[in-house]
């Protein structure tokens, strides 16, 4: 990895992209943005895995763009898309976003397709925590019936969500829906943990027709994503058991590794 890579954000998944792409290059030139007076915060925790302490770590946003990222990863929320995405794709970056659950504001969406058009940049969406995205785009390009996604996770997984207000998730015993509806909506009222229902709708049938079931499931310490889809080229079921981020259980830690392939993918020679 040779061109410089900007973060955005120091949370689990920005300290697990630092970590790897620390282990595929010996000097990758990394800048990371974060908010006002988190800067020392951010140097521990990211030093902690391997970013240089030459590495720009700031909360000016000019000053992160002046170190010319090729791509910038967002790794910080649905506010950081918004706030900073269309000034990143301006400045003549691409940008991996992370939080995909973003783009179903449909405001955004169009924001960020519309600067990304006019700046010959791309807005790159990873497959996450979720496989298959190959087979579901490639579908969109057939008559695509029907894509559902079911998500399951530990009920402590679910701990800060609105599930909190209609189940006691300290004694959820039995696998236990709390959302049932479609992907834009699973997005709106559970920004960090239907980043997969959102990957899926944009490679398939859009946010309003892709639905969505999420589970408290006590039967399992991972985080298990399936769905199926059905087009007139091809029927195909995806189950893949992701394990919980140590940083954070409501992430898989395949999120953070699709990320840094994306970020790979941009100077890669093959391109897989």
């Amino acid at each position: 990895m040779t061109q410089p890579v900007g973060i955005i954000g120091f949370g689990a998944i920005a300290q697990d992209l630092v970590a790897v792409l620390m282990g595929q290059s010996a000097q990758p030139r990394i800048s990371v943005l974060v908010r006002d007076g988190r800067e020392t915060a951010a140097r521990a925790a990211l030093g902690a895995v391997g970013l240089p302490d030459e590495a720009v770590i700031t909360s000016d946003l000019s000053a992160f763009l002046a170190t010319r990222p090729t791509v910038v990863a967002e790794c910080a929320g649905h506010a950081a898309v918004g706030a900073y995405g269309t000034q990143v794709l301006e400045a003549g970056s691409d940008l991996v976003v992370a939080s995909v659950g973003a783009l179903a504001d449909a405001a955004l969406f169009d924001r960020l397709k519309s600067v990304a058009q006019a700046q010959a940049r791309q807005v790159v969406v990873p497959s996450g925590a979720i496989g298959g995205i190959d087979v579901l785009a490639a579908a969109h390009l057939s008559d695509l019936t029907s894509v559902r996604y079911t998500g399951r996770k530990p009920p402590g997984a679910w701990a800060g969500t609105p599930a909190e207000a209609k189940h006691d998730l300290s004694r959820v015993d039995t696998p236990t829906i709390i959302f049932e509806g479609s992907a834009r909506a699973a997005a709106e009222a559970y920004p960090k943990n239907a980043n997969v229902a959102a990957t899926l709708a944009l490679a398939g049938l859009g946010m309003d027709h892709t639905q969505v079931t999420l589970v408290a499931d006590p039967t399992t310490a991972d985080n298990i994503h399936e769905f199926t889809l059905a087009s007139s080229a091809v029927e195909a079921s995806v189950q893949l058991v992701g394990k919980p981020s140590p940083r954070n259980p409501k992430t898989s830690q395949t999120t953070a590794l699709s990320i840094a392939r994306a970020v790979l993918n941009r100077s890669a020679a093959i391109v897989i």
